[in-house]
């Protein structure tokens, strides 16, 4: 399979300088072309693929207001045209919206090299005109044997520069049967089936005061001087800081799901209907449930293992794990209660076990039940109902 290898790099001025071109002409090509897709379809009803685009490439760089084009490598502007032509295959098909014009301050800087544009032996790597190699720092070793098929190139926010290399690689793990169920939550980050509680870092808060105070630095600063952009690039290294802390964290602790578990059950959760909720959309956004689900998705798909999600509206805290019997209200700050049968529950352990029993239940029989919601003509608002419905596989990343 294709893996990708993230590595920082500092570059010397030159480096640097032909990179931010590179970056600007992606942008300006990638604009034009779309601008020459819509313009088309529009006006004249016809649609524009990428050779097309391709075509006008050439032309532009013909002429003198474009000419500047041919100074950087033609490989990253083809690249951009191919990126085009995805993102209008997947607004075709229903998959994403219609693709966007690339801003100056606010859109990714990235360049994309294949192996006719970059040169790597020994483990240094030469892009395009340029002459001497990146001075990467290698922080892991690449698979025996791998050599990049693309190369990608990139500044953050926060002006560091990195490089992801996408190698062929094959994952080697020990088979296990283990199965856990998964319950996210804001006071505890994760609250499995065995009864672990994993605690949430909430790394936002950590450094909120230190936000606050280079974000009030930002906002005294006059536009478009230089001393606003330094207190933009201060403002940009703390939340640098928060993301990459709160990444590596959830890194590690799927890395750890994923090998010790064959089958890992979660609830279908809508974080982007959650975080409208102005109360808890701080936290929630803290808490990453998102970003979670997406590292188990492809992670599960490298290991083989099994991901199952389970309805929103399956009731897994009021539902008793021990009797199966249904608690007719449980407010949110109840913690623990004691059902009529005697087993006494912590909430979200208890909701983690439902979870999992749901989870096994529906790939036992390969099918799911999907749980009726009261209509909205009632007047009665929907609420989490008794009948699970889940889904078996892996989602693709």
């Amino acid at each position: 399979m294709k893996r990708a290898f993230e590595y920082r790099f500092y570059p010397t001025g030159g480096q640097a300088a032909e990179l931010v071109r590179t970056f600007g002409c992606v942008r300006k090509v990638y604009n034009l072309a779309l601008a020459a897709r819509t313009e088309a379809w529009t006006l004249r009803q016809e649609r524009i693929n990428y050779n097309t685009t391709s075509a006008m490439l050439t032309e532009w760089k013909k002429t003198d207001e474009l000419a500047f084009l041919n100074d950087v490598s033609s490989v990253p502007l083809q690249q951009a045209l191919r990126h085009l032509q995805t993102g209008f295959t997947s607004f075709f098909a229903g998959r994403a919206r219609y693709p966007r014009f690339k801003s100056r301050k606010k859109s990714r800087k990235s360049a994309e090299y294949t192996t006719s544009a970059f040169r790597y032996r020994d483990g240094r790597l030469t892009l395009a005109k340029m002459t001497a190699p990146l001075d990467i720092v290698w922080s892991r070793p690449l698979p025996d044997g791998a050599t990049p098929s693309t190369v990608t190139v990139s500044q953050d926010s926060a002006g560091r520069w990195f490089v992801s290399l996408l190698c062929d690689d094959r994952v080697n793990v020990a088979p296990t049967s283990g199965a856990v169920g998964i319950d996210v939550g804001l006071d505890s980050l994760l609250t499995l089936s065995t009864g672990e509680k994993v605690v949430n870092p909430r790394y936002e808060r950590a450094d909120r005061a230190r936000l606050a105070r280079a974000q009030r630095a930002l906002a005294r600063k006059e536009k478009d001087s230089h001393n606003r952009a330094k207190a933009r690039l201060k403002v940009a290294r703390v939340y640098a800081r928060i993301t990459d802390r709160r990444r590596d964290h959830l890194h590690k602790l799927t890395t750890r799901l994923v090998r010790d578990n064959q089958t890992i059950v979660i609830e279908d959760l809508t974080v982007r209907n959650m975080v409208t909720n102005h109360t808890l959309a701080r936290a929630i956004s803290d808490a990453a449930w998102r970003q979670f689900r997406t590292m188990l998705e492809y992670k599960t798909n490298w290991y083989g293992r099994d991901l199952i999600t389970v309805d929103r509206w399956f009731p897994s805290s009021k539902l008793c794990s021990a009797c199966g019997k249904l608690a007719e209200k449980l407010p949110l700050n109840v913690r623990s209660w004691t059902c009529r049968c005697g087993a006494a529950h912590d909430r979200d352990v208890n909701a983690a076990r439902n979870i999992l029993a749901a989870g096994l239940a529906v790939s036992a029989c390969g099918a799911g039940v999907r749980p009726r919601r009261e209509s909205s003509r009632t007047g009665r608002p929907a609420m989490k109902q008794e009948n699970p419905r889940a889904t078996t596989g892996t989602l693709a990343h």
